[in-house]
């Protein structure tokens, strides 16, 4: 996630591709090549290389104790610009869904918090950033967790699914952002949330201007701008919109807490003794 700069005419800069479709690829391989790394190096005699971010990006972003309670390849393969799972304010007994999970560590740290009667979901089209993630929960010993296979245009869950999503610097990457935003909507429960640290543009920069700024598959030349990111969350239905800029990683530029809501309460009647029921407050009854 370098900021270099890039030239829309070469045809190996992912900014120049020729179709959403190109660009999909190219972000698959550079996450593939990433989660490649982590493992080889997991085998080595030294433990897992980290893959090679700046300082706006990675494990750094989280704080010591939470990266020492996760395996060592979960934290080398962290690729986000900040940390989800915090600013989610994640409860006992919810469902949440990382988007772009990568090698597992917000699905992790969302196992741990919203606890045994909770589960976290993650979502990632590619097969080896899966595979390293399915291995790291063995090794957390997380039982409550589900990898699944999928791009977040499309997510492979039912409609009011879950309670909360979450994302790491994984939306700007996508090539159809209000089909994320739609698919978002659709599996959260009403009254559910989303948490997500993305990039964001100032609305003073054109697409050109972000793109020089650094590359797609770098989280840079894909990022929306804060008003863009508005408008496609209150297209599709959210509420309570706020983005909230943490840290700049390029000229004008910045990481940033994306929060938002789905109308609605997701309280609903208690079933048979025992059986919880989730409220966007938590669980409120069950014997």
């Amino acid at each position: 996630m370098t900021d270099q700069k890039t030239d829309p005419t070469d045809p190996t800069d992912p900014t120049g591709a020729t179709g959403a479709t190109d660009l999909r690829e190219v972000v698959r391989q550079r996450y593939a090549a990433a989660a490649t790394k982590v493992t080889e190096g997991g085998a080595a005699c030294c433990g897992p290389a980290p893959v090679e971010v700046d300082e706006n990006f990675g494990s750094t972003l989280y704080a010591a104790d939470e990266r020492a309670a996760l395996p060592a390849e979960a934290v080398a393969a962290s690729l986000g610009c900040g940390n989800p799972t915090a600013v989610a304010e994640l409860r006992a007994g919810e469902r949440v869904l990382d988007l772009g999970s990568g090698g597992g560590i917000d699905v992790l740290l969302s196992a741990r918090r919203v606890g045994p009667t909770g589960k976290a979901y993650g979502l990632d089209m590619t097969d080896e950033m899966l595979a390293l993630a399915l291995t790291n929960a063995e090794r957390a010993g997380a039982t409550n967790v589900e990898f699944l296979k999928g791009t977040i245009e499309s997510i492979p869950l039912p409609a009011n699914t879950v309670d909360v999503v979450i994302s790491n610097c994984v939306i700007n990457l996508s090539v159809d952002k209000p089909a994320v935003f739609a698919e978002t909507f659709r599996v959260l429960r009403p009254g559910g949330r989303i948490g997500v640290s993305d990039v964001v543009a100032d609305d003073t920069l054109t697409p050109e201007q972000r793109a020089e700024r650094g590359d797609y598959v770098g989280c840079i030349a894909g990022a929306l701008s804060f008003a863009e990111y508005r408008r496609g969350l209150e297209a599709a239905g959210f509420t309570d919109v706020e983005i909230t800029p943490t840290h700049p990683v390029a000229a004008d530029m910045h990481s940033a807490i994306v929060r938002a809501v789905k109308p609605g309460s997701t309280a609903t009647t208690c079933g048979t003794p025992g059986e919880q029921t989730r409220t966007a407050t938590g669980c409120c009854c069950g014997t």
